[in-house]
């Protein structure tokens, strides 16, 4: 048996290995070592290897036999070396350890949030059940995916803030309600997000709008705003539908406590005297109101009643608006009936013409109040109508209808608190676009209604 050189040494774990073509000194099955050679007294053979090749020698093929078995390792007594020998081993086994703990980790990376580092979480698919999310106002794309993440509806921000990139229906999006799904991917969320009828519980109110439905001429029906807030609080969430009855709002309308519905105590206080719908009329400001499909009657009315006091507010109207001895209520009452009486470009003259007659004690004779118990929008009234007694025909009963006839705008407001310099008594119709002439006698009246009737004007 041959011993190595002494300048190869026995560090068989030496982190420097042999070239891969090499192969160590292997022990035929049938020969073991005869002695125990001291450590320190092994020599070397030097002409082993030469410049990292292997030996020419026709033997190579007989001692390195494939089909033989695996090598074995002589393992050198323990000696001087010993130590340091077993320090490298740990050195190894740590490198081991500390890959394995890497590749586990990274494997495992999917349940402990790795993708936080490296990606973002996304679902698969067009979603699972029906959600109600809230778009505020101004939000942007990576608040409104805060919110989507928040209730399920994507599996984060970035996924659908990436989904959104270049698309220019995102970044239009309304605030309000729509109606989604939980678990949809990014791409999925955006385009559903993105379609007409995703938007739910949009309540748009116009100015002059009143509580019930108004027939119109042509036989058509116009919504009042009880029908247009039952419609705004329906959707469909999981085959279930959230309408809330014209009926069930007309009794919330008649029995509610308004001051805690948010409803000034100016207003409040007039109104809680009647058990009516019709007392809130004229509250409700026009406007586009989001409303949340689920909500109950008494939340949908007090949310809408709420914000409408502040647009009245702002309009001017509060509790020290009084104006030629109307108190701030029967300003609202006076502005709801410039509102039905004319257009825009007329209102404070209208408005002047009806506080010249309450100051006389003159009878208002608008037809505006006849037809609002008929329910019907036209500007003119039958004999039939206007001898109906009630306590909204002006032509029958002298001073203002008890409530308001629909809702003011702003401008009709502003008209009612200042209104036009002048001694008007009368108007009338007299041009196709709704414009008003007005006299100060009742001939130059006269005069005015046969023009509008020869312009064609009504």
């Amino acid at each position: 048996m041959r011993r190595p050189g002494p300048d190869h040494g026995l560090d068989l774990f030496n982190e420097r290995q042999p070239p891969p073509r090499r192969r160590p000194r292997q022990i035929p099955p049938d020969e073991t070592p005869t002695e125990v050679i001291p450590f320190e007294d092994v020599e070397y053979y030097e002409d082993e290897y030469a410049d990292d090749e292997y030996a020419e020698d026709d033997d190579y093929e007989e001692d390195y036999d494939d089909e033989r078995a695996e090598p074995e390792y002589i393992e050198p007594p323990d000696g001087p070396d010993e130590p340091p020998r077993r320090a490298k081993r740990g050195r190894r086994m740590f490198r081991w350890v500390a890959a394995l703990a890497v590749i586990a980790l990274i494997g495992g990376g999917a349940w402990f949030g790795i993708e936080k580092i490296f990606g973002y979480a996304d679902y698969q698919g067009s979603g699972d059940s029906d959600v109600i999310i809230e778009i505020g106002d101004g939000d942007s794309t990576n608040a409104i995916g805060a919110e989507l993440t928040k209730t399920d509806v994507v599996a984060s921000a970035k996924a659908f803030v990436k989904a959104s990139e270049g698309n220019a229906k995102v970044l239009s999006l309304q605030p309000g309600y729509y109606v989604m799904k939980t678990k949809m991917s990014g791409a999925a969320a955006v385009a559903k997000l993105t379609t007409p009828d995703a938007r739910v519980g949009v309540l748009q109110v116009r100015a002059g709008t009143q509580l019930d439905d108004v027939t119109q001429p042509d036989g058509t029906l116009t919504p009042g705003v009880f029908t247009l807030l039952s419609k705004a609080s329906c959707a469909q969430l999981n085959g279930q539908s959230t309408c809330i009855s014209v009926d069930d709002l007309r009794k919330v309308a008649a029995s509610a406590d308004l001051k805690a519905m948010g409803v000034p105590d100016w207003a409040a206080n007039v109104a809680a005297k009647s058990t009516d719908p019709r007392r809130i009329e004229g509250l409700v400001a026009p406007g586009v109101y989001d409303v949340k499909p689920g909500w109950t009657a008494d939340q949908l009315l007090g949310f809408v009643l709420k914000n409408s006091a502040t647009t009245i507010q702002a309009a001017g109207l509060t509790a020290a608006s009084t104006v030629a001895g109307q108190n701030p209520y029967q300003v609202l009452v006076i502005a709801s009936l410039i509102e039905r009486e004319g257009v825009k470009q007329d209102f404070e003259k209208i408005s002047r013409v009806i506080y010249n007659r309450l100051a006389v004690a003159m009878r208002l004779q608008l037809d505006s109040t006849v037809n609002y118990l008929l329910d019907k929008p036209v500007v003119t009234t039958t004999d039939a109508d206007r001898a109906r007694p009630d306590p909204y025909n002006t032509y029958s009963v002298a001073g203002l209808p008890p409530t308001p006839i629909g809702s003011p705008s702003a401008a009709a407001i502003q008209a009612a608190l200042q209104p036009a310099d002048g001694n008007w008594m009368y108007f009338v119709k007299c041009e196709k676009n709704g414009l008003s002439c007005f006299a100060s006698t009742q001939a130059e009246h006269n005069q005015n209604v046969a023009l509008a009737r020869q312009r064609g004007a009504y």
